[in-house]
């Protein structure tokens, strides 16, 4: 068998192969690749073993070049998880392709994002875990009271029931008013956890590459933004990709309100299921606000080839000082920084 390449942004193979397959995720589609071309400029380019009309495997990947990180072929960048949409010996005969690629064209590494563990990741493919993280999701399939009662009590519900009495108002869409006001609570929020915001442009392409796939969530105080996240939908999942908030506001309860918001919206489109997403295994607050919901864990697991000599340091989170020091940035300089990190760090 041989593999081939193509381009999913232009091949009209790839939407119908997407749009047909059940193991695709909103991350396969040619809207959140366009997404990261146009934000980044990297190469979405995919792998398969078909060369019919009609595609029957492939794996995506991001092309990155970087003189800070070097140039290598991720599966993908920005994206939570991303599985293999190949098996067996197609999925062999790809990865065995992009060995040969790698040592010829001096790839630093290639990564894949699974959302199903593989032990054969390691035990055939010749990759080796680089990175863990808790992964968590909703199932949606219960009715919208029991999936309520499945709320922890005290650090969700009465603190809905909070949020009720402050007169939070709630607006969905995804207008250039609403992605101001989520950018101003995740410049808040970043700040606040000492790291730079992702670039306004990367938030400008997903609105305008995925559409009604995308919506921004706000609620408001008195017309003060106090809580945010944006959400995609696929088939029948929802995914909460990115979320803020204004701490100054927290005791109202204005973010376990919104994610019942969310839920109660999402079962209003008959999504069955809600991604939200990793979590690394340090983010203990966040992993915990997760299972409070109802959430159910699970453990996602990154590969790479060659195996990493030390467990991967992040660009984004820097040194002590570094990050302190963005405490005090003002905003613009912040966002500044945001903008010329992340293309290195796909």
């Amino acid at each position: 068998m041989t593999a081939y390449k193509l381009n999913p942004l232009t091949d009209p193979r790839w939407p119908e192969f997407t749009n047909s397959n059940p193991e695709a995720f909103i991350f396969h589609t040619r809207e959140w690749l366009n997404a990261i071309h146009l934000t980044y400029g990297y190469e979405p380019v995919v792998f398969t073993t078909s060369q019919e009309k009609t595609l029957s495997n492939a794996v995506v990947f991001c092309h990155i070049r970087s003189w800070l990180t070097g140039t290598r072929l991720v599966s993908l960048p920005f994206s939570d998880h991303c599985q293999p949409l190949a098996k067996e010996l197609d999925l062999e005969t790809i990865l065995s392709d992009l060995e040969n690629q790698r040592r010829s064209k001096k790839l630093k590494y290639v990564e894949l994002r699974p959302l199903e563990n593989n032990d054969q990741m390691e035990a055939r493919f010749n990759f080796s875990n680089s990175e863990s993280f808790y992964f968590q999701k909703i199932n949606l399939r219960p009715d919208v009271d029991a999936i309520y009662k499945n709320f922890h009590d005290s650090c969700i519900r009465r603190k809905i029931r909070r949020a009720g009495r402050e007169n939070l108002v709630y607006e969905s869409g995804r207008t250039e008013e609403l992605l101001k006001k989520f950018r101003h609570l995740l410049l808040l929020t970043r700040r606040r956890h000492r790291l730079p915001p992702q670039p306004a442009s990367w938030f400008q392409n997903i609105v305008h590459c995925l559409g009604e796939m995308v919506t921004i969530h706000v609620l408001s105080k008195d017309g003060i933004p106090v809580s945010s996240v944006i959400t995609l939908t696929y088939k029948k999942s929802m995914i909460y990709k990115y979320g803020c908030s204004d701490a100054h506001f927290n005791s109202m309860g204005g973010t376990p309100l919104l994610f019942w918001k969310v839920i109660q919206q999402a079962k209003e489109m008959g999504i069955e299921e809600f991604d939200l997403g990793r979590s690394g295994y340090e983010d203990q607050g966040l992993i915990a606000f997760k299972e409070h919901l109802g959430a159910i864990s699970s453990t996602l697991k990154y590969y790479r080839n060659p195996a990493p000599q030390i467990q991967r340091k992040r660009l984004i989170s820097g040194s002590a000082w570094a990050r302190q020091a963005m405490v005090r940035l003002p905003d613009p300089l912040l966002a500044g920084i945001g903008q010329l990190l992340y293309r290195h760090i796909g």
